[in-house]
Parts: C-alpha cells; structure tokens; sequence
C-alpha cells in the first residue's frame, strides 16, 4: 500500500478496548503544535543522507528526475498533481508529505520507483527516506505544467500564465543582512496537502510546519491559479527567542545588471535581473517605486510605515530586446505582491541589496519588519496574499519605466544627472505643451541644481530631468521624484540612494 495512516497520536478507548482513531488534522491542531514545539529547546531533525548522494554535482543532481505517470493523484479526476523531488546535492534535509483525506492526515510514502535515476550510479537509500520537496502540477496554460515549487529552507515560488521561473518567497526571514549575527534559515519540515474536491476543483491546500533554532510557526497555503496566481497565506509564529530581526513575508530575487548599472559586466546581454524594482504601497496612500541595484557593497534600506497597503518586487521592464535571452527570458519572470489582509501595525518593508559577481545569486530581499515583537512565546499572527503576475499590478498614477543617471564630461562635470521616464495612458495623452513639474527632493549631503520635465515624441512617456551636486562628504543621498500638474501628482514617487 502506498498510503498508510499517520497516527498522530496513541489514545486508548478503554470502554471499548480499541484504538481510537486518529484525529482529524485543521490549522488549529497545527498551531498548537508549533505552539508546543517553541518552548523545547530546537534540536534539527535527524536525517540520514547517504554519502553518494551528498557528493552529486549540480548536473548530477538534476539528473535525478521523477516520473510523471508516479505523480500523486495521477489516476483521480481531479486537476492538481504533486511530484517529489529527491534529497541529495545541496538539499540535505527530507520533508515528510501527507495527503489530507477528509481531514485525516495518510502518509506518502517515498519509494525508489518514482525516480529515473538517469547515468547515476544509485546506492542506497535509508528506510522511511523523505523527499527533498514537491511541486504542484495544473492546466495553467490549458496542459499540465508546473504552478509552484517548495523546495529548500521555507522557499517556495509560483507561476501565473504565461510565466516562467524567477523570483522566490520564503515562510520567514531571520536576522538578514544585520552586522554581527548569523542569518538563520528555517525549514519547512512537514507537509500536509488536501486532496482537490473534484475535476472542476481551482484551489489547492497546503499546510506546512516550520522550525529552526529562533522560531516555530504553523503555515496554511490556498493556492488558486490563473492569469494572477493568488497564494492566501495564514501563519502562526513563535518565537523560542527573539531574534534581532524578524522578517514576515518575505521576497528573494536576483538583480545582476540593468538600466542603473554603471559598470562593465563583460556580458553580451544588455540587462540581467528577476525583479527591476521594489513597488511599496503604504498606509499613507503612497506609492513609491524604488529601482533596484547591484552595489559595490551590501546595503540595506527601510521603509518606516504604519498599516502597508502592499509592497513587492516587481519585473516592469517586459521587452524581449531589453535582454537578448533566448534561454533564460528574463521579460517573462513574474513579479510577486504582498498584499497585507489582517492589521500589521507600524513598522517598515526593508530592503536588502548585496553584491552578486554574476547571476546565479540571489542578492535581492525584501521583507515586513514589525515595530515590536511580542514576549517569546506569544502568537505572531498574520495573514497576506502573494499575486504572482506579469502585469495586472501597477500603480494608479504613472509609474516608473526607466531610470539612467551618470555625467556629462563637457557640460556639468562635477553634477550626476538623472533621467527618470513615466508613463501611463494619461501621460501618454497629454500634450507636449501642457505644463508638467518635476518635483525633486534631495536628501542630506547633496543639493539640487535644476529640474524639468518633458514630453518623449518618441515614445509618448514623460521625462524628469534634474542634476544634483554632492557635499563632498561621500554620504549616500535620498532622492524623491514625481511628476505633477497645477497641484496634482501625476507619477507614482520614485526614490533612489545615490552613492557619490
């Protein structure tokens, strides 16, 4: 038998003389658990990973596939499928899966026979093996492919149509990018999925529990896909103790080059990146887009609010010419929104920023720090939605499309001058002779010299220009810009550090 049931725990019904069933699993008994888990000391699952397995290169691990005619669910009529990927390589940790079938949790087992095993000479395998994850399979794009992935850590990421793999989310992000202190990275350890309803089902349940050294957490996932795949998250938290940061919601990208890239790449490609900028929409109303890049070194960058409205890392540039890819298609990666549900209180979207010599690190995050943690111990309850979408999200105003900035040698030498072009079908209707303000703002260690604005004939955006000239301190400088007319924002505002 491939399923069989986990008993979650032993009961004795002593009028009867039999075991009693076992109970039905909800996102209650889950919570308590993680609730249970956080005051014991952390001690990491013990999981036994063959040697043969650990040694296997990158190509070697990919080899490794699973066979779609093993998917689970592949013989019931219902349109979400689960495939496992096995451990090995760098994913030294297993996951235990359950199928949730009228709320009783039945084990799914792994077995050799789900995996191809390609030109790898396989050795063996401990008994009750786990998996190194799973992926969920759906008609996204009218035949079954790929909707999402959890995989690693607490990773996991989604597709929407149309889409190919970018950018990732994680459960939790602990004590990132904070001088003096380890990042943690917590692990999904357990996996509970309920069985779709039925052949026109449009919704998938995921239940997850989380734990690493700092924290503990219950995790739901209503996952619905379509043209903006929706991830409905619920999560409980606990804190063993309280680390310096604690980041909710968080967001993974990678950002090698683009348009506020000065430096040579040696790359043939003209931009390279999974997300172009971090959108914020906070609790004042105010949209802000603030283009990312790849600095000389780490930094990292609040944004202080009170109630956010939504905030993620966006992919706007969607020309195939802006990245000459043939193979990695960087216009087709999807951007990710955090749309908060229940009430977050005051406190700030971060954003980390860390150098990356070339693409294949993630350098990009971007998380929900609260103002104030409760005692370790106590719930940290929240509820968010991830849209995973190609362009459905934007702005009400114009937004952002281009940002450029460097010197003139012939004309202002000693000022860094900035191009920053909106757009919106507004802008893209007002004529080149309406009155149209650049309104700059320039932080601390700078000062502007001159802005304006202009109608591009070319392409019916709109341009800000403005030339700014640095103190000499070598401080890094804020700068805001927007576009306005007669007293009215025409823009979304557009915020930069500039490093002189």
């Amino acid at each position: 038998m491939r399923r069989g049931l986990v008993i979650l725990a032993a009961l004795t019904a002593a009028a009867a003389g039999k075991a009693a069933p076992a109970p039905t699993f909800d996102f209650d008994v889950l919570s308590r658990r993680a609730q249970a888990m956080a005051h014991q000391p952390y001690h990491r699952r013990a999981v036994v990973i063959p040697e043969w397995l650990k040694k296997l290169s990158y190509d070697q691990y990919r080899d490794i596939r699973f066979k779609p005619p093993e998917s689970w669910w592949n013989r019931d009529p219902v349109p979400f499928k689960l495939q496992f990927f096995h451990p090995g390589f760098i994913y030294g940790s297993t996951v235990k899966m359950y199928e949730l079938d009228d709320g009783r949790p039945v084990l799914i087992p792994f077995e050799r026979k789900m995996f191809d095993y390609g030109h790898n000479k396989a050795g063996d395998l401990p008994p009750d093996f786990g998996f190194g994850g799973f992926r969920i399979h759906y008609p996204l794009n009218h035949v079954l492919d790929e909707l999402g992935v959890f995989q690693g850590a607490s990773y996991f990421r989604f597709l929407c149509r149309r889409a190919v793999y970018g950018l990732s989310a994680r459960g939790i992000a602990i004590n990132t990018a904070v001088p003096g202190k380890d990042e943690e990275f917590p692990d999904f350890t357990e996996f509970w999925v309920q069985k779709p309803s039925g052949p026109t089902a449009n919704e998938i349940l995921v239940y997850a529990l989380l734990d690493g050294p700092s924290v503990t957490g219950a995790y739901r996932f209503a996952i619905d896909p379509g043209a903006d795949t929706v991830v409905r998250v619920r999560a409980v938290i606990y804190c063993r103790s309280n680390p310096a940061v604690l980041g909710l919601a968080p967001l993974t990208s990678m950002y090698w080059h683009g348009k506020t890239s000065n430096f040579e790449t040696d790359d043939i490609r003209p931009e390279v990146h999974d997300s172009d900028g971090l959108m914020i929409h906070n609790g004042a109303d105010e949209w802000l887009w603030r283009p990312l890049t790849n600095p000389a070194i780490s930094r990292t960058m609040s944004f202080s609010d009170d109630d956010p409205k939504g905030f993620g890392l966006l992919q706007r540039e969607r020309r195939y010419e802006a990245y000459q890819d043939l193979e990695a298609v960087y216009q087709l990666r999807p951007s990710a929104w955090v749309e908060p549900v229940n009430h977050w209180g005051p406190g700030a979207v971060r954003l980390v920023e860390l150098h990356t010599p070339n693409e294949t690190n993630d350098n990009i995050v971007a998380f929900w720090v609260p103002a104030t943690l409760p005692p370790a111990g106590e719930p940290i309850e929240i509820e968010y939605n991830i849209h995973w979408f190609m362009d459905q999200i934007r702005p009400p105003l114009g937004y952002t499309v281009n940002t450029r900035y460097g010197k003139s040698h012939f004309w202002e030498p000693e000022m860094e001058r900035f191009v920053i072009e909106f757009d919106s079908p507004e802008l893209q209707h007002l004529g080149a002779n309406e009155r149209v303000d650049a309104d700059v703002t320039v932080g601390d260690g700078a000062m502007l010299v001159h802005a304006d604005a202009m109608k591009n004939p070319f392409t019916g955006t709109w341009r800000a220009f403005f030339a700014v000239k640095d103190d000499g301190s070598g401080r890094p400088v804020e700068l805001r810009c927007r576009l306005r007319r007669q007293g009215h924002d025409l823009t979304e505002v557009w915020t930069y550090l500039w490093q002189p």
